[in-house]
């Protein structure tokens, strides 16, 4: 294992993190990543069991509360109750150097507990890693789930985005904000003791179907619909290897789908990032797109699979008029279709000889892994930022 060159801090901070679920990979990267700059963490975390149940925290960490995906009314009342549970750690928060709270539920939580403890010249991080797709409906709930936010924003010393185009598509144009914000791109993480990275893409054998993977968190309907068309439509000339932990509350009928056609390959979980190389080298291209909320947070986000894809040499596919498919066609990874359409993906995958497959991997792989890893000055910036300016 070769661990991601890292400086510590000048000053390791004493920072308190407010997560979603305490088992999710980037709140586990994350967490490790600021560890490793060597600030000391404690973080407050909610649970969710659909994922990673069997983790335990390798750092200081309390947990508030079991929570769910999806279920605003008994999300609303899990945050109430984390709210008044923060009142029996109000020296900590005094004594921090800095907050984050990652996603909006957790901003919440860390704003009143910082209030209720008289924390409030401690600089708070609010870190946004998808738009929740409440926040762009219309109606009573949303106008107020969008003024909540923007009371929060105006409380905030920094907000941290893994997209731009969560600034341009949402938090400029309709929550207003003007205030000072940064970018942590879902790059393999910071300080990560990272497994040896693949150095040569050969052609995939012509005699054999052509690979293609989906990685991470499986949780889109309509990318599981796409690709499970895509396998019936070319059947023997296609494989599509699925790896990652399933959402089955959107996914009902996974498993039946998977068992429907014979070239569908469920996988299961893996372990992150050990098993990346020999994930992304099983597969020729991988399928990249999240289609699960089009219109917005699917077209602004980015999603971690095209840095790891790309990190071990493997290119992305993506779908026009997103900002995925901005970064695939700008950067090179790999290639883009005209709409999330299996007539399109056929006519890519029909029309990609082996070699080209191969030559734009071997061109990811020639890239220096920094393109790919989240460099810790980002995130040290950030820190150092608002201490700076907290005095």
């Amino acid at each position: 294992m070769q661990a991601a060159e890292i400086q510590p801090a000048k000053r390791g901070a004493r920072i308190v993190v407010f997560g979603f679920d305490v088992g999710e990979i980037s709140q586990i990267r994350r967490i490790r990543a600021l560890i490793a700059l060597g600030h000391d963490v404690h973080s407050f975390t909610m649970r969710r069991d659909n994922m990673n149940m069997d983790f335990e925290p390798d750092w200081p960490n309390t947990h508030l509360f079991m929570t769910s995906n999806e279920n605003l009314p008994k999300r609303a009342v899990v945050v109430a109750r984390s709210i008044v549970k923060m009142t029996g750690h109000r020296e900590m928060l005094k004594g921090a150097d800095v907050i984050i709270a990652r996603n909006l539920d957790m901003l919440a939580i860390a704003w009143a507990a910082r209030a209720m403890a008289g924390a409030s010249d401690v600089p708070l991080i609010y870190e946004c890693l998808d738009i929740n797709g409440a926040l762009c409906r219309e109606g009573r709930k949303a106008d107020a789930m969008r003024a909540a936010e923007q009371f929060l924003l105006r409380r905030i010393q920094m907000l941290v985005v893994s997209s731009p185009g969560f600034m341009r598509n949402f938090f400029e144009p309709v929550q207003g904000y003007d205030g000072p914000w940064a970018l942590w791109e879902n790059k393999l993480a910071a300080g990560s003791a990272l497994p040896g990275r693949p150095v040569s893409r050969g052609a995939p054998d012509a005699d054999r179907p052509l690979r293609v993977g989906w990685v991470g968190t499986i949780r889109c309907a309509p990318s599981l619909a796409l690709l499970s068309e895509v396998a019936a439509r070319l059947g023997p000339g296609v494989e599509i290897h699925i790896h990652g932990v399933v959402h089955r509350h959107v996914l009902p009928d996974f498993d039946e789908v998977i068992a429907a056609h014979p070239n569908m390959v469920f996988h299961g979980a893996y372990e992150y990032p050990q098993d990346l190389p020999e994930i992304y080298e099983g597969v020729d291209v991988v399928w990249s797109q999240d289609l699960w909320q089009r219109g917005n947070n699917s077209d602004w986000l980015l999603p971690n699979r095209i840095y790891e894809a790309s990190w071990a040499g493997c290119p992305s596919i993506a779908v026009a008029g997103t900002e995925t498919a901005r970064r695939v066609a700008d950067d090179r990874l790999g290639w883009v279709i005209d709409a999330p359409e299996a007539a399109d993906l056929i006519a890519l995958l029909t029309g990609l000889t082996r070699e080209e497959i191969a030559a734009r991997g071997q061109e990811l792989l020639d890239r220096p892994a920094v393109d790919f890893v989240q460099s810790p000055t980002d995130i040290a910036e950030v820190i150092d930022t608002v201490r700076e300016r907290a005095g």
